[in-house]
């Protein structure tokens, strides 16, 4: 165990050392390839450098955590680190009147080879990770205990990502049917009494408790006997009783607290930033745009008599309605009578109504919603109102999705769920956005949608218009 913990310490500040030497030795080269003379400005640059990105890889949790982390979030954590970095140099170099004496071409060079240079070294610690795993160094032997269906995930997950390093020893529970039984291939070492015993023998170092809800006194008298003992005890909730899968765990005091249903969007400094990015986005989009939607607009006026505009209430963010805002491609009055919920594709169009709800031009004046603030870019996409209570009925958490504001397109969307699609699965995708809600998100999702566009069905739940 002494040694495994050497392994890891020894990897996490060689990380150190390299975050705050890699970017003096970049500005170096990039003085040197410029011809620039090395003074005492690019000297104390260098070594600021270091030691704010290293300072804000900690306040970014980079040395936490580590195992199991994708590429992808690492290439985040970087960007981030850097990112502050960089900004806070430019204001310190523009507060003490320095940013004269350094050459702009040389400090853009070094911001780019730097983030190259980080990029490449944290994939080669994953080479070096791999490797050493596969030598039996820097791994973790754990335990299980508990066989149910959260021990069984955690197996599953643990084996299905060997960047954690992990090495399950067993599994323990008291359930006599899996005496001498395997789980998911890892045998099952004894019941929680056992357990205990290989613990205080160092068979492992950690131990997970996946117990189901309603175990509390096997809990209670399992953690006296393990707190006898130097493992590192971790508890992990019954995730399919609640389906806590995608809940936050925040602390308050000291005191661990659950957030079941939450969003990023509960945060007033998120939701600044989303609208930030919507009003520029829709501005940008409709100054390009509106040729488009003028040809659009006179089109709809000559293929049928009425308004250019289609008006419907949606229910959105918080489950308030508003106005949406389409082209017409249907008759008027057509809804008179009647009001049909899906068939998108059977709805009596306009000969050019047709043409725009196939290529789902009729959405653009959406943009328009979004810079009045009742929609967003990016969200759930909504529903009439008198359909709502219906659907809450018959599908699960469906209300959750009003979290956000509802959006013009979505992850649901780019992901094939549309028209007349899975209520269920769009449901599933809307709240796994809304739970993982980003600004990088945000543009994956536009950047999928300009690029996949939006031709096939009507974008979103199924509804009358």
């Amino acid at each position: 165990m002494t040694n495994v913990t050497n392994y890891r310490s020894l990897f996490i500040l060689v990380k150190r050392l390299l975050d705050i030497l890699l970017p003096y030795g970049t500005l170096y080269l990039s003085t040197s390839a410029y011809g620039v003379h090395w003074s005492d400005h690019y000297h104390m640059l260098g070594i600021l450098g270091g030691f704010v990105f290293t300072a804000a890889s900690q306040f970014y949790g980079t040395y936490e955590n580590w195992r199991g982390r994708s590429m992808f979030e690492s290439i985040k954590l970087v960007c981030k680190g850097w990112g502050a970095t960089l900004t806070l140099l430019i204001i310190l170099a523009f507060a003490l009147k320095h940013s004269e004496d350094l050459s702009r071409f040389v400090f853009a060079l070094w911001a780019l080879l730097t983030l190259l240079t980080l990029f490449f070294f944290r994939y080669m610690s994953r080479q070096v990770l791999r490797y050493s795993f596969r030598q039996g160094l820097s791994t973790k032997k754990i335990a299980i205990a508990g066989g149910g269906g959260i021990g069984r995930y955690l197996i599953k997950l643990f084996r299905n990502a060997p960047c954690f390093g992990y090495v399950i020893t067993g599994v323990y529970d008291d359930d006599p049917l899996l005496n001498a039984e395997y789980v998911h291939g890892i045998p099952v070492r004894g019941n929680l009494q056992q357990a205990c015993a290989d613990a205080q023998s160092g068979k492992f170092e950690e131990i997970y408790l996946c117990l189901p809800l309603g175990a509390e006194k096997n809990m209670v008298a399992l953690l006296d006997q393990l707190s006898q003992t130097t493992t590192v005890v971790k508890y992990v909730p019954d995730l399919f009783a609640f389906d806590l899968l995608h809940a936050k765990v925040l602390d308050v005091k000291g005191l661990p607290i659950i957030s079941l249903f939450d969003s990023p969007m509960s945060y007033p400094l998120f939701r600044i930033l989303k609208r930030a990015e919507d009003i520029l986005l829709s501005s940008l989009i409709l100054l390009v745009i509106w040729p488009v939607m003028l040809i659009i607009a006179i089109g709809v006026k000559l293929s049928s008599p009425g308004p250019v505009f289609y008006r419907q209430t949606r229910i959105g963010w918080n489950g308030k309605p508003f106005t949406i805002l389409k082209f017409r491609s249907m008759p008027v009055d057509l809804e008179k009578n009647s009001v049909i919920w899906g068939n998108a594709s059977q709805k009596t169009t306009t000969t050019f109504g047709q043409f725009i709800r196939a290529t789902s031009l009729d959405e653009l004046p959406q943009f328009l919603n979004v810079l009045l603030g009742d929609m967003s870019i990016v969200g759930p996409r909504p529903e009439r109102d008198i359909f709502i209570e219906k659907i809450s009925q018959e599908v699960p958490r469906y209300m959750q999705r009003h979290m956000v504001k509802a959006g013009i397109t979505g992850w649901a969307q780019v992901n094939g769920f549309r028209g007349d699609t899975s209520l269920k699965k769009r449901v599933e995708y809307d709240l796994y956005y809304i739970s993982h809600w980003s600004v990088w998100f945000d543009m994956r999702i536009i950047f999928r949608t300009a690029f996949k566009g939006w031709m096939a069905d009507t974008a979103g739940v199924p509804s009358v218009e």
